[in-house]
């Protein structure tokens, strides 16, 4: 692990891995360490991978303002990475909730951004929500595994008033391609990799402003690569679409 410091003096750390041209990679969650994310399926046999601990996160220290978890307040972090690893312009992939961190950093800094690449990633920064439909849609297609009563039956329950926590084990099984034995390892260390109060402070009140994200420059010329699978519930391959189409970039 390597150590810098972001714009508010909060140490930060990051991991580097593997050889040849440098890929900052943002870890979803939120709130959650990379370890999850492993050598991103041996990636690292061609780029090298400089994976950043989000604040509170892994070991980057907890920061003194608690509000700066904000997903707008980490976009300084990003930058803060790039002048530490003196690049003047930075190939980001990001996952799931990073998805959004990175669009706004693209639409507030296109000029440091040399391609992006999002992998299922939170589309609330431009301003798609994720909604029930797209939850029973992506369930549908698990109608015949044996968790499927279960979990289809979740978005109902947590209408009706139950705490979601509560359905968390019967929904997790839907948000892997496959529920075998990694996939409930992975799931497994997801408690204790997890910030709580990063996740709850990412998507504060304030944290996104999809007007001024969309309205980035539309002469970004930057290869946007937008990842999400058949299984998919958040985002459903049609909503990363859409997505796609609001930020500015050009083909990958």
């Amino acid at each position: 692990m390597a150590i810098f410091l972001t714009y508010d003096g909060t140490e930060l750390s990051y991991r580097s891995e593997g050889e040849g041209e440098p890929l900052i990679c943002l870890p979803g969650g939120p709130g959650r360490a990379s370890a999850y994310l492993g050598d991103l399926g041996g990636l690292s046999r061609y780029r090298r991978l400089i994976v950043l601990e989000a604040r509170g996160t892994g070991g980057s220290a907890t920061p003194a303002d608690t509000a700066t978890y904000r997903c707008d307040r980490q976009v300084d972090d990003v930058e803060a990475l790039r002048e530490h690893l003196g690049l003047d312009r930075i190939d980001v992939l990001a996952h799931s909730a990073a998805g959004n961190l990175a669009v706004m950093y693209a639409a507030g800094r296109p000029h440091r951004v040399r391609s992006l690449t999002l992998v299922t990633p939170g589309t609330r920064a431009v301003g798609i929500p994720l909604t029930d439909g797209d939850w029973r849609e992506a369930a549908g297609l698990r109608s015949g595994e044996p968790r499927y009563a279960a979990g289809s039956a979740a978005p109902d329950e947590i209408a009706a008033g139950r705490d979601p926590r509560e359905v968390g084990e019967a929904v997790r099984p839907f948000m892997d391609g496959r529920w075998d034995e990694a996939a409930r390892a992975h799931a497994a260390e997801e408690d204790e990799q997890r910030d709580p109060a990063a996740a709850r402070a990412f998507c504060a009140d304030g944290a996104f402003d999809p007007a001024a994200t969309r309205a980035a420059p539309a002469g970004v010329d930057a290869p946007v690569l937008v990842l999400a699978g058949e299984l998919d519930g958040d985002p459903r391959p049609e909503r990363a679409a859409r997505a796609r189409r609001t930020v500015p970039g050009g083909p990958y």
